[in-house]
C-alpha cells in the first residue's frame, strides 16, 4: 500500500527515508575533478552541430552552407511536439551541412551542421520574459521548447514536454545525485550556481504546481548539500534532503522509491504516482531561458581520470570536439596502453570511436582512464550461477537468465524476464566474477528486439496500406459502375425522351403540313370561287378559248416544224437557190410568229375567272367542261390547223433537191390514195395530241407539243405498219424525217427570235 502525502512529508523532514533493493557502492573517485571552480574553453576551429541531441525526432535544418549565423541562432525547427531545436553556440560561418561521426555507442554518422567561429561571439536578438508569475503557461512552455532544452541527466527527453502537469503532482524532485563514479558535473554546477537552479525550480513550481519540492544530494557531496540549503531556506515548500550514497540512488525510479517509498509500476510514469523529476542542469537551463532569453548552447561537462594531467570541470559549448577538452585537461596519451576515452561513467559510459565527436546535450564527462585505473580489457568467461547479480540488480530483475536468452537469440523468452525493466546501470556486470559484460547482452537483444518491432509495425502498416487501397480501389470499382449504370440509365431515358420528342416533332409537322396543305388548298379554292362566283363565263366562251388555246399551240408546232425543215433543207442543199428558199422559209417563220403573237394578243386573257395564263388552264377546263362531240369537233379543228401549217411550210422550203418533200405535197394537193393516207396520219396525230392535252391540263404547250409529235409519230409508225407496201413504208420514213428535222429547226429559230425579240 503506498504511503500518502503527509506520513511521506513527515519521514522527509525527519530524514527517515527508504531504500531500494540492489545496488553496488563502486570508488566514486570524485577527488579528481571536484577540487577546482568550473573553467571555460577556449573556441574551437570547428564546432560540430548534430540536428537531434534528444529523444525524440530531429528538426529540418534552417540554413545552409555559406550563411553567416549568430550566436544562439536557431539552427533547426519542426513541427513535431517531440521535436527540439539546435542554436548557434557562437557567431560564424556554415562551412558544411554533412554527416559526421557523433557521440553514439555504434559510431555511426549522422548529420551536422558544421560552424566556423569568426571570434567576436555576437550574440542574436534575446527575448527574456519578465514576471513569468503574470505569464500563460503556454508561453513559458514555448520559451522552453524553443530554447531547445532536453533533459541533461542523460536521458534528453524533451522538457517542455515532461513539464506539461497532466495528473496532479504532489512531489516534484529536483535531481542531485550524480551518483555515478568519477562524475562531479552537478556537484560543482549546485556549489557554484545554485541560485540559478533555485530560479528554474521557481518556475518549474509555477509550471507544475506541486505541493512540496525535494532537492536530493547525495551525502558524498556535503558542499553542494549546503549551497542549496542556503538558496533554499526561504521558501518552505523545499527541503533539500540528502540521500546515503549508493549506487544507483540517481535512477529516477530508485531515486522515487527512496523518497516517497512509491514504486513506479512497470509500463507507468513517474507522474502516476504524483512524482516529477527534473535534473540541476535541466534547471539551470530553464532559468536561462526564461530569465535571460538564452537558449541551450553549452554546459557543464566533467573531464577526469588518471590519463589527463588536470582533470576539473568546463563550460563545454555544444558541438566542441572533444580533443579540445582533452587538450585543455592536458592528455597524456602515454599513459594509456590503447588510446581509450570513455563519455558518460565507468557504469553506463561508452568509449568514442574518435576524439572529433563532438559535445551533446546529454554529455556529462569524459573518462581518460590510465593503465590498471579500469579493468576494460574484460576477459569474459562461463557464468558461474552465483547469483551475485541478481543480489545487485536494482530492479529485482534475473540478469543470469536474460544474458542466457539474450545470447541465444531467444528474444521472447528474454522478454518473459522483463527485459526492458532493465535501466542498463551495469551493477550486474560490476560484480559479475566471470567478468561478462551483461549490459552489452541486454542492449544487444533489445536492439534486437526494437528492430523486429519496427519491421512488425511496418509490415502492419504495409498490410493496413495495402487493404486500405485495396478497399479503396473496390470502393471506386463500385462507384464507377453505379456511375456507369446511372449514365447509362440516363442515356436510355434521353434517347426515349429524344425518340418521343422526334415522334412528336414529326407528328406536329405532319400535322402542320396537312394544315398548310389544306389551308392553301382552301385559299386556292376560295380564289378560284370567289372571282368564278362574282363573274360566271359562259360555257359558249370556255369552249371558245379552248378552241383559240389548241390553235395557238398547233401554230406554234407548225412554225417550229416549219423552222426546222427549213434550216435542214438549206444545209443539205448545195444548189444556187439555197439563198433563195432560205429567206422564203425565215419569212414563213416570221409570218408564223406574228400570227402566233395575233392569236395570243386576240385571246380574252383579261377574264377575271383566272391569273393562270389560258395555255395552262383552257385545256384543264376543257376537258372537264366539253362534252364529247364537241371535242371531236375541237380535234378535227386542230387537225384541219395542222394540215394547213404543214402544207404552208412543205411550200416554203421545198427545193428540186428534196424529192421526199415534193411527194409529201403532192400527196398533200392531190386526192391520190397517198395523200388520203397522209390525212389520216395527220388526222390521228390530232387526236392523239388533243387527248394528251386534255389528260395533262397543267402542264406548257411545249410539253403538250413534244408528246403530240411523239403520238404522231406512233401513229404514223402505226399506219405505216398498216400499209405492208415497201413504197409506203419508204415514204412514211421519209416523212418521219422531215417532220423530225422541221421540229428542231423551227426550235432553234423561235429561240432565237425569242433572243431578238426581247433585245
Amino acid at each position: 500500500m503506498p504511503y500518502d502525502f503527509d506520513q511521506i512529508v513527515e519521514r522527509i523532514d525527519q530524514q527517515k527515508l527508504w531504500t531500494f533493493p540492489g545496488g553496488v557502492h563502486p570508488d566514486g573517485r570524485k577527488h579528481l575533478s571536484n577540487q577546482t571552480a568550473i573553467d571555460t574553453l577556449p573556441l574551437p576551429e570547428q564546432l560540430l552541430i548534430p540536428l537531434k541531441q534528444h529523444i525524440g525526432t530531429a528538426g529540418s535544418c534552417l540554413v545552409t552552407t555559406g550563411d553567416s549565423v549568430l550566436k544562439g541562432q536557431v539552427l533547426t525547427s519542426s513541427p513535431n511536439p517531440f521535436a527540439v531545436p539546435v542554436h548557434a553556440p557562437t557567431s560564424g560561418k556554415v562551412s558544411a551541412i554533412e554527416e559526421r561521426t557523433t557521440a553514439h555507442p555504434s559510431g555511426l554518422a549522422e548529420l551536422c551542421i558544421v560552424i566556423e567561429p569568426d571570434g567576436n561571439d555576437t550574440w542574436a536578438e534575446l527575448a527574456p520574459i519578465e514576471n513569468y508569475q503574470q505569464q500563460d503557461k503556454a508561453v513559458l512552455l514555448a520559451a522552453i521548447c524553443e530554447a531547445g532544452i532536453a533533459g541533461m541527466g542523460g536521458a534528453g527527453f524533451p522538457t517542455h514536454i515532461k513539464s506539461t502537469a497532466r495528473k496532479p503532482v504532489e512531489f516534484l524532485i529536483i535531481n542531485g545525485i550524480e551518483c555515478e563514479p568519477y562524475i562531479t558535473a552537478d556537484d560543482r554546477l549546485m556549489r557554484e550556481y545554485g541560485w540559478q537552479i533555485r530560479q528554474g525550480i521557481d518556475i518549474l513550481m509555477h509550471l507544475i504546481g506541486p505541493k512540496v519540492v525535494v532537492v536530493a544530494i547525495e551525502d558524498n557531496k556535503p558542499e553542494a548539500f549546503k549551497a542549496m540549503q542556503k538558496v533554499c531556506e526561504d521558501c518552505a515548500a523545499i527541503r533539500v534532503v540528502q540521500i546515503p550514497t549508493k549506487y544507483p540512488a540517481g535512477g529516477e525510479k530508485q531515486l522515487i522509491q527512496v523518497i516517497t517509498g512509491r514504486e513506479v509500476p512497470r509500463q507507468g510514469l513517474p507522474a502516476d504516482v504524483g512524482v516529477m523529476m527534473f535534473n540541476v542542469g535541466t534547471c539551470y537551463a530553464i532559468a536561462d531561458a526564461i530569465l535571460y532569453g538564452k537558449p541551450l548552447i553549452q554546459r557543464v561537462v566533467t573531464i577526469t581520470g588518471e590519463a589527463v594531467l588536470k582533470p576539473q570541470n568546463v563550460w563545454a559549448l555544444i558541438g566542441t570536439p572533444v580533443q579540445t577538452l582533452l587538450n585543455k585537461a592536458q592528455y597524456q596519451i602515454k599513459k594509456q596502453k590503447v588510446p581509450t576515452v570513455i563519455m558518460g561513467g565507468p557504469m553506463m559510459g561508452f568509449t568514442l570511436p574518435s576524439v572529433n565527436v563532438p559535445v551533446v546535450k546529454i554529455t556529462n564527462c569524459l573518462l581518460v582512464p590510465a593503465k590498471k585505473e579500469l579493468n576494460l580489457n574484460q576477459r569474459e568467461l562461463a557464468c558461474i550461477r552465483c547469483s551475485a547479480c541478481a543480489d545487485a540488480c536494482p530492479v529485482s530483475l534475473l540478469p543470469q537468465q536474460m544474458y542466457w536468452h539474450s545470447k541465444a537469440g531467444e528474444l521472447d523468452k528474454a522478454q518473459e524476464y522483463n527485459l526492458f525493466d532493465c535501466i542498463e546501470c551495469g551493477a550486474c556486470a560490476y560484480v559479475c566474477p566471470s567478468e561478462i559484460p551483461l549490459v552489452h547482452y541486454y542492449r544487444k537483444a533489445k536492439s534486437q528486439i526494437r528492430i523486429q518491432r519496427d519491421e512488425k509495425e511496418k509490415a502492419e502498416k504495409s498490410r493496413q496500406r495495402f487493404e486500405a487501397r485495396k478497399a479503396r480501389l473496390e470502393k471506386e470499382q463500385q462507384e464507377r459502375e453505379a456511375k456507369h449504370k446511372q449514365a447509362a440509365a440516363a442515356r436510355k431515358q434521353a434517347t426515349q425522351n429524344t425518340a418521343s420528342a422526334a415522334g412528336d416533332a414529326a407528328k406536329d409537322k405532319v400535322a402542320a403540313a396537312l394544315a398548310r396543305a389544306k389551308a392553301k388548298k382552301a385559299s386556292q379554292a376560295e380564289a378560284t370561287v370567289a372571282p368564278a362566283a362574282e363573274a360566271p363565263v359562259p360555257e359558249n366562251d370556255n369552249k371558245a378559248k379552248v378552241a383559240a388555246a389548241i390553235a395557238r399551240a398547233k401554230a406554234k408546232k407548225a412554225q417550229q416544224e416549219a423552222a426546222s425543215e427549213a434550216a435542214e433543207t438549206a444545209e443539205s442543199t448545195s444548189s444556187p437557190a439555197d439563198a433563195e428558199s432560205e429567206r422564203k422559209a425565215k419569212v414563213a417563220a416570221a409570218v408564223a410568229r406574228a400570227k402566233a403573237k395575233k392569236a395570243a394578243a386576240v385571246q380574252p386573257a383579261e377574264s377575271p375567272a383566272t391569273n393562270a395564263s389560258p395555255s395552262d388552264h383552257a385545256p384543264a377546263e376543257a376537258s372537264s367542261e366539253m362534252s364529247a362531240e364537241e371535242q371531236r369537233k375541237a380535234k378535227i379543228a386542230a387537225a384541219v390547223a395542222r394540215a394547213k401549217a404543214k402544207k404552208q411550210a412543205t411550200e416554203t422550203t421545198a427545193t428540186p433537191a428534196q424529192p421526199a418533200d415534193d411527194e409529201a405535197q403532192t400527196a398533200t394537193e392531190d386526192d391520190s390514195p397517198e395523200a388520203q393516207r397522209k390525212a389520216k396520219i395527220a388526222a390521228a396525230v390530232a387526236r392523239a395530241k388533243a387527248k394528251k392535252q386534255a389528260a395533262e391540263s397543267a402542264a406548257p404547250a411545249e410539253q403538250t407539243d413534244s408528246e403530240a409529235e411523239q403520238a404522231d409519230d406512233k401513229t404514223v409508225a402505226s399506219n405505216t405498219q398498216e400499209d405492208d407496201s415497201p413504197e409506203a413504208q419508204r415514204k412514211a420514213k421519209i416523212a418521219a424525217a422531215v417532220a423530225r428535222a422541221k421540229a428542231k429547226k423551227a426550235q432553234r429559230e423561235a429561240q432565237q427570235n425569242s433572243a431578238e425579240d426581247n433585245e
